[in-house]
């Protein structure tokens, strides 16, 4: 390589390095604005839980959580467990019913005001008045 072609690559480089660090900053900062916010305070939550055989039970729960997952811990005569990954916890079972994807394609689903959440158990901020729900789900 000649010193030309030489100082021609060290000077794209010198101009990308700062254009790539400035739209890593812009991706980021976008990032921050719209990712979940947390509410703190008293909330009062509803929980129903679909079970494999359809069979529907209903929670309350008065929380002070911010997000999903505690005010699940905190449900009272509602248990859920799974494997913690990166994303924080893959629920696998809800009260005792276990969803299998890699036998039958069941998995739990969780919803909010009827939608699917946006985010998993662990990032998905709660309010009060808010109505989730659980259901177990097949790929059929």
């Amino acid at each position: 390589m000649s010193q030309t072609q030489t100082r021609n690559t060290n000077r794209k480089w010198i101009i990308a390095l700062p254009i790539l660090v400035a739209l890593a900053a812009i991706f980021g900062a976008v990032y921050l604005l719209n990712a979940p916010k947390a509410v703190s305070g008293a909330k009062e939550l509803s929980i129903e839980v679909v079970d494999d055989q359809a069979a529907s039970t209903t929670y309350t729960v008065h929380t002070d959580a911010e997000y999903l997952r505690q005010a699940l811990e905190e449900t009272e005569g509602l248990t859920v467990e799974g494997t913690e990954s990166e994303y924080g916890l893959m629920v696998e079972t809800v009260n005792g019913v276990r969803a299998d994807y890699n036998t039958d394609g069941a998995y739990w689903a969780f919803f909010l005001n009827d939608e699917y959440c946006n985010y998993g158990i662990d990032q998905q901020p709660v309010e009060d008045g808010q109505s989730y729900k659980i259901v177990y789900t097949t790929g059929e």
